[in-house]
This record gives structure tokens, sequence and C-alpha cells, in this order.
């Protein structure tokens, strides 16, 4: 086996680095695996044209409630749109706390993608409801928009038939043809055991917790509190 470095912690033992040598070109592989992963992803050919225009409803300051159009979310010179479907429609007695937690993320993100990109969470219910919950949350980067009287969220697969959320992520593009639909978290839909996982990537959570012995565990999920 070829060796990548030559560091030894502490009192560690020939079999423990014989083992962590194996795992660490595993590591190698996942990392190469990762990268093909993202070309793939960018070498996808044009997706379908955005279904209609939505007019979502968003709150500005001072608590003015304003329209704001699906076209109106593209920043000069950042052509993609990243736009999460947060699970919390108007029947929810409270939002889902994996969202919640995956949001509390990307606010922490949110000045440096903007740098690159534009991104948007998209909500159900009215927008009055998700302000009062959002200020319960460290979310002050994030842009929140109502859905409630458009079929975003039904169209692009963040709400099932019986208008159940969906915890969906889609990109979009904005070219010379028009907005674009470029990307889905479509392991969601996938027939796979368990969590689909499809966020897992963009979740640091639970790639920290597969860095300890215990790991991420099999029934531990985020919570909207810990008290």
């Amino acid at each position: 086996m070829k060796t990548l470095h030559n560091k030894r912690f502490p009192n560690e033992s020939d079999e423990y680095r014989r083992a962590r040598n194996v795992l660490l070109e595993f590591e190698v592989d996942l990392r190469a695996r990762i990268d093909a992963l993202g070309k793939m992803r960018r070498e996808l050919p044009p997706g379908g044209a955005l279904k209609e225009d939505y007019v979502f409803q968003e709150m500005v300051a001072g608590g003015t409630i304003r329209d704001v159009a699906f076209s109106e979310l593209f920043a000069p010179a950042k052509p993609a749109l990243f736009a999460y479907s947060f699970m919390f429609g108007p029947d929810m007695a409270q939002p889902c706390p994996a969202c919640t937690s995956l949001i509390d993320g990307f606010s922490g993100i949110a000045q440096h993608l903007a740098d690159r990109i534009n991104m948007v969470v998209i909500v159900k219910s009215p927008i009055e409801r998700v302000m009062e919950f959002a200020e319960s949350r460290p979310w002050a980067n994030i842009r929140l928009l109502s859905s409630a009287n458009n079929t975003y969220n039904a169209d692009y697969f963040g709400e099932n038939a019986d208008g159940v959320q969906i915890p969906a992520a889609n990109v979009f593009t904005q070219s010379i043809q028009g907005i674009l639909h470029f990307f889905s978290t479509e392991l969601l839909y996938a027939d796979l055991q368990g969590h689909p996982r499809h966020m897992d990537l963009a979740w640091p959570i639970w790639n920290i917790l597969d860095m300890t012995p215990e790991g991420r565990g099999a029934d531990w999920f985020p919570r909207l509190d810990y008290d």
C-alpha cells in the first residue's frame, strides 16, 4: 500500500496505522468520486424551462409585505439560484426540525454563497407565520419567500398530491434561453431504504458526526431546541 503521509500520532499502534491507511485510501477515492459527481452535474444538458413566473410574498423592512416574481430572484451576473423547500405547511403545527437545522447552517454560510449565487428558502405557509417562526432562529441572512398563493411546491416536487410538504432542493439557471431548471436532489424520490439523505453533502452536521466513534447513530435527529 502506498504511504500517503508520514504522520504518526502519540502512542498509536501499528494495527491502528495500518487500518487508518486503508481508510485514508478510501477517503482519497471518495474525494475523487465527489469531484467526478460535480463534473457530471455541471455537464447536464439544459433542463426544462421554468413552468411559470411564480409570484411569492416576501416581508421586508418594517413588516411590509410585497410580491416578488421568480424572475426577480436573480442578481446581475449571478445566473444560479438555489431554492430550498422548507417543510412548514399551513396545516403543520410546527416546522420540520431537520429542515430547520439545515437552514440554520445555510444562514451561517449565506454571505459566502451570495458572492457567487442566489439563494432562497420557499415556504408554503403565509409569510407572516413564516417570519414569526424565523424570529426564533439565527436566520438574518436567509431570504424567505411564501408560496402560499402559487403552485411552485407542487410543480417542483416540494409537495405531494395530498399537500404534504417535501424538503426538496432545486437549482435554476438564468440564460439567454430564459430561466431553466438545472438540478434537483432526486435521491429524495428514489426507492431507497430509510431516509433518502438527499442533502447530506450540504449538511455538515452528519459529516461531523460520522467522524466520531459513535457515528450519526440509527435514531438521532435534530430537534427544534435542546432544553
